[in-house]
């Protein structure tokens, strides 16, 4: 039962936890984010193997050493059968726009986008663990747009879990609202708050930083803070690239991120052993991620909405995963970094860490002229059309090309992360036309809203939280 992988807080604190324990706690008592010890690795056979597999099967052999002995392979295998059973018979489409150049469309889940992918498995590995363990727990996110939606989804009608999530009073799109507020289940909870999505996370994580209110609550989270929510989404990076030439070839990925989860995940996969080139980090004209990997400073500024709502971030929380690997693992270091960013709003790195991340990562800022830009080009030159964030990543690949960063000899695959139908209003404006709606989405937008607007005040919603809470 000892040879299993084990995970500790970025931040020192919580150290050689289990699965299960970093499941259901979400984040570590001491703040910090949780890091396996120890990485399983894909030989180049291996690889080649895996080109053979369903999604499902796939899913299974690459979440399966992060997982066992807790859940043995069967148990793995049944949860993702039945998570991407609803994504159609090709899970992850690829669509090649021109030769070595691909959208990895990302928005065929239950609430057209890419945080369905990981939020379908981890309402079952919730329930299966709470149910194990005859256990209640009390979620809690936030969203800058997509995970909310996904998260209400996936937990809806669970009977051991509420589910509460918090959203930027007005800062998002209004399909993205409707996505969460039409959800009337007992257990389920919109809270519109007061503040940008910056300030619906920190106040997330002042919740978890509460110790008495997290054991109060049995309190859980679903953010990709939680580590378990980043694991599925290494899969579609394996999927993709073997579709387009890996092992052989190595591929780049260009990816639109805010948090800095969804590309963390790309780097967990060339962590793994799938030959990765390079990742592109595209941002809006909330740039902190692209002025950081440039200068190597972290530097917290106002949020400014843009046509991209959900990267409408100021405070990528995912970041410190990385940064605890950057600092080689100094827990103290990380610990010291996170505070003075807290406090100060920034920190930096040295130049001999920047240069070594730099041969992994490049990063571009797409501003919203430019994203209209990029969506009427794209759909006039390929008849393809993009949403504002995946417009973004495309833009990056386009970027990084003229400065010859990255060659299109090889595979490029950028990630197409929502559906346009969600962003009707900005297609219009760089188009002229409104994205044709799928079904469930016309038949959502017609239900009426349940939602609570908030001030962004810590105890508030703590009170909320606990009045609320089903018996």
């Amino acid at each position: 039962m000892d040879n299993y992988i084990k995970y500790s807080s970025t931040r020192g604190g919580d150290v050689s936890l289990s699965y299960e324990e970093v499941l259901l706690a979400g984040l570590a008592r001491d703040g910090g984010l949780f890091m396996p010890e120890s990485w399983p690795s894909f030989s180049y056979s291996d690889l080649k193997h895996m080109k053979e597999l369903s999604y499902p099967k796939l899913a299974t052999k690459i979440l399966k050493p992060f997982i066992q002995p807790f859940l043995n392979e069967d148990d793995i295998l049944n949860i993702c059968q039945a998570t991407y059973s609803p994504f159609g018979d090709d899970v992850a489409p690829l669509k090649e726009l021109k030769k070595n150049t691909y959208i990895l469309e990302l928005f065929h889940g239950p609430t057209l986008a890419f945080k369905d992918y990981a939020m379908q498995f981890l309402s079952r590995a919730f329930n299966f663990a709470l149910e194990k363990k005859g256990k209640r727990a009390v979620i809690l996110g936030a969203t800058s747009g997509d995970t909310g939606s996904a998260a209400l989804e996936a937990f809806k009608g669970k009977a051991n879990i509420d589910i509460f999530i918090l959203f930027p009073h007005r800062r998002v799109s209004e399909v993205q609202q409707k996505q969460m507020t039409w959800i009337n289940e007992e257990g389920a909870h919109a809270l519109s708050v007061k503040t940008d999505f910056d300030g619906c996370q920190a106040i997330v994580k002042d919740c978890f930083e509460d110790l008495n209110f997290k054991d109060q609550t049995s309190l859980s989270a679903i953010n990709s803070i939680n580590w378990v929510r980043l694991l599925p989404q290494i899969v579609y990076y394996f999927y993709s690239a073997l579709k387009v030439g890996s092992p052989e070839k190595e591929i780049v990925f260009s990816v639109p991120t805010g948090n800095f989860g969804n590309i963390l995940a790309g780097w967990m996969a060339k962590k793994m052993g799938l030959p990765i080139s390079r990742l592109i980090c595209g941002s809006n004209q909330n740039d902190i991620l692209t002025r950081f990997f440039k200068s190597g400073i972290m530097k917290r500024k106002n949020v400014s909405p843009s046509y991209s709502p959900s990267m409408d971030i100021q405070v990528s929380s995912n970041f410190e995963r990385l940064l605890y690997e950057i600092n080689d693992r100094d827990t103290s270091l990380v610990k010291k970094q996170m505070y003075a960013f807290k406090v100060d709003g920034n920190f930096n790195i040295n130049q001999d860490q920047l240069n070594k991340i730099n041969n992994l990562f490049s990063a571009f800022k797409i501003d919203d002229i430019e994203t209209l830009d990029i969506i009427k080009k794209t759909y006039v030159e390929h008849e393809y059309m993009l949403d504002p964030h995946s417009a973004i990543g495309y833009g990056a690949t386009q970027k990084a090309i003229k400065q010859d960063i990255i060659s299109n000899d090889c595979p490029i695959i950028t990630l197409a992360c929502a559906h346009p139908a969600k962003f009707p209003q900005i297609i219009k404006k760089s188009i002229g036309i409104i994205p044709k709606s799928p079904v469930q989405l016309v038949q959502i937008m017609r239900q009426k809203e349940n939602f609570k607007i908030i001030d962004p005040n810590l105890h508030d919603i703590q009170e909320h939280i606990i009045r609320t809470l089903r018996k």
